[in-house]
């Protein structure tokens, strides 16, 4: 199989002051890629070290301390193999084990680990939790609204239908190990598929990722900008590299099915790389509430939209008991 090569993703900047090219370059990416770089973002080079290293503290942890906090209401531990993100692969599970935190609103539903094995873990993930989502909102540097201006909308359009009144919003903390192994009933089964990641799409708005360095994130190449496209085979990848200081931002299937496949969710998948590696990965989801329907910036006589409303909620809900079960 040839080496994949690297992805040419757009890079965007916070920081520049011509907010509508800025929103042009975000709708090009958008349109292109469903990927680009996220610069000056405003979240501290020294709070993201704290935070991997307390991911690594973490995932240090004997497996029993760990299964301890074990995933509920989505949030928590999630082992390895917990999940499969591409159902249709031959593997038994990805190769990854991840720790979810939702709203720190509805603090009674999250988990953490006790002060004594790790006294600084939710102050910092709270920290980083609480950056994120103001950078994303807060006034002068709001992709949010760089992206509503992407969409040909008011800029204020996702808060004034109430999409960011109280959002879901979720944070992944991730590792997947240097070494693999099949679990599997007959070891050594060479049809065994193993991916850190199996190939996916993100079920939500739009996701923030930042990774600790280690490459192995790679994206689906499309040839042609048609919706749905992305189910076809064979599939072309191409390598995601780390950018220090940016955040790699994609597309996620609400997204795509609110501006009627405008706007893409490409898919993207982990692959080993014989290192260890940690991501975090920022899930921006609207409120609950929130009514998911296309765009009228995004339709038209010739291009009605493809998709019926629905709540946010209900969408996300059946995502994830698509993944994970009951």
């Amino acid at each position: 199989m040839a080496e994949a090569e690297a992805a040419k993703l757009p890079i965007i900047d916070l920081c520049s002051s011509d907010s509508i090219s800025t929103a042009n370059s975000i709708r090009q990416a958008c349109v292109d890629y469903g990927f680009f770089y996220l610069v000056n973002h405003g979240v501290e080079e020294e709070l993201l070290a704290r935070v991997f290293e307390e991911s690594r503290k973490f995932f240090s942890l004997p497996l029993a301390a760990k299964m301890n906090l074990l995933r509920k209401e989505n949030r928590g531990y999630a082992p390895f193999y917990a999940e499969n993100l591409d159902p249709s692969s031959r593997s038994k599970g990805d190769s990854k084990e991840s720790f979810h935190i939702g709203p720190l609103e509805k603090s009674c539903l999250n988990q953490w680990p006790s002060q004594e094995l790790l006294p600084s873990w939710r102050p910092t993930m709270e920290s980083y939790y609480c950056k994120v989502l103001c950078y994303l909102r807060s006034a002068g540097k709001r992709l949010i609204s760089l992206i509503a201006l992407a969409l040909n909308l008011d800029k204020d359009y996702f808060e004034k239908i109430g999409a960011l009144d109280k959002p879901e919003s979720f944070l992944r903390v991730l590792h997947y190990p240097a070494e693999t192994f099949v679990i599997s009933g007959e070891l050594g089964n060479s049809e065994e598929e193993i991916f850190g990641a199996s190939a996916h799409s993100d079920y939500g708005m739009i996701t923030l990722l930042v990774t600790d360095g280690v490459p192995g994130l790679q994206a689906y190449v499309y040839s042609t900008p048609v919706c749905r496209e992305k189910f076809n085979e064979p599939r072309t990848w191409e390598n995601v590299i780390h950018r220090n200081g940016a955040f790699i931002v994609n597309i996620g299937d609400m997204m795509e099915r609110w501006t009627n496949c405008l706007f893409r969710s490409t898919l993207h998948r982990v692959m080993p790389t014989g290192q260890e590696r940690y991501s975090l990965a920022f899930f921006l989801e609207p409120n609950v509430e929130c009514i998911v329907q296309c765009l009228e910036s995004c339709c038209s006589e010739s291009s009605p939209p493809r998709f019926a409303p629905i709540r946010s909620g209900d969408y996300l809900k059946e995502r994830f008991r698509l993944t994970y079960g009951s």
